[in-house]
């Protein structure tokens, strides 16, 4: 065992004293494990350490700074904009995020909400809870049109490992998939622009990253385009879909119904346009679609791997 000491800044972001932690402490000579960390608490925490593992504490060029030992952070997650990597190569500090953990997880929560839409089941759940299926005049309730997914076309921003396995799903269901020109990506002959694709589709899902060119990719002028009835999920990032143009599309009918497991900010604490009581058919899911035990317990197995060949001398999935 080595002497490396190693400090978990956020450590109740990953684990819900559901995993195993084993192949973690294996790794290190010393593992702390802080449930959350206040930025002012984090440069004091890592004093000493030679390595930070971070899901969303943000570790600034300052942080670094005054963090003298740390030679490896890896991150809880894909996403490293809470790392400052251009300091982080400045002070030779090595960084390394997890990747594809959670590809079952939210291919499988994308078709969750796909299919709650089309089945309107949040609204047939309220009707049962409201006594109006005891009070039907036949057996059956069917107040709802309900959609089947079957012979209906799908679009598909964003066909990397997840979108890959949306697209499987969906055609096991039998739907048509097509796969989009994701804003600001080279243009490619079996990718259809996004103006072309909107109008074709029954449902939309998400599955791209957040970026300049991405930024409110699903606007007024774009959701206007798509069908009226269509279907959208965002599984993906908050702020690909401009949350206004949503909420009002909803309002107006013009949608079938849409459902996100991401908003522009998380947790939502100042409030959010698409947390409003009267938006009609539309799910919102508190960015849990990442999250089965499975996942998870991969993520701690990939931190493992990572500062395992880190020492060895051959990092693997290195950012920045």
């Amino acid at each position: 065992m080595n002497n490396l000491r190693a400090v978990f800044l956020d450590h109740a972001s990953l684990d819900l004293g559901d995993l195993d932690l084993a192949p973690l402490r294996q790794v290190f000579g010393e593992l702390e494990l802080h449930g959350q960390s206040a930025p002012e608490q984090v440069a004091e925490r890592l004093a000493g350490a030679q390595v930070a593992i971070s899901n969303k504490v943000p570790l600034s060029a300052a942080t670094l700074a005054a963090c003298p030992d740390l030679r490896l952070i890896l991150v809880s997650a894909t996403g490293t904009n809470n790392v400052d990597l251009a300091a982080a190569r400045e002070r030779g500090i090595t960084v390394c995020n997890c990747q594809a953990y959670g590809t079952p997880s939210v291919a499988q929560h994308t078709l969750l909400l796909l299919l709650a839409l089309a089945t309107r089941l949040p609204d047939y759940q309220a009707a049962v809870r409201a006594g109006r299926w005891q009070q039907a005049s036949q057996f059956c309730l069917l107040d709802f049109p309900i959609m089947e997914l079957e012979g209906k076309t799908l679009g598909l921003l964003g066909h990397g490992e997840l979108g890959g396995a949306v697209a499987r799903l969906a055609e096991a269901f039998g739907m048509h998939v097509v796969l989009g020109q994701i804003p600001g990506r080279p243009a490619r002959e079996d990718r259809t622009p996004l103006a072309e694709l909107l109008p074709q589709v029954d449902a939309l899902t998400l599955h791209c990253p957040l970026n300049d060119a991405t930024r409110d990719m699903i606007g007024a002028a774009e959701l206007a385009l798509m069908k009226p009835g269509a279907l959208l999920v965002n599984t993906a990032r908050g702020g690909l879909v401009n949350e206004e143009a949503l909420a009002a599309a909803l309002r107006s009918g013009h949608l079938g119904g849409a459902a996100t497991d991401v908003l522009t900010q998380e947790p939502p604490r100042d409030g959010n346009p698409l947390l409003a009581a009267d938006i009609p058919r539309l799910i919102v899911t508190p960015h849990n679609a990442w999250g089965s035990r499975e996942a998870r317990q991969r993520i701690v197995h990939q931190l493992a791997e990572n500062a395992s060949n880190w020492m060895k001398g051959s990092p693997v999935r290195v950012v920045g």
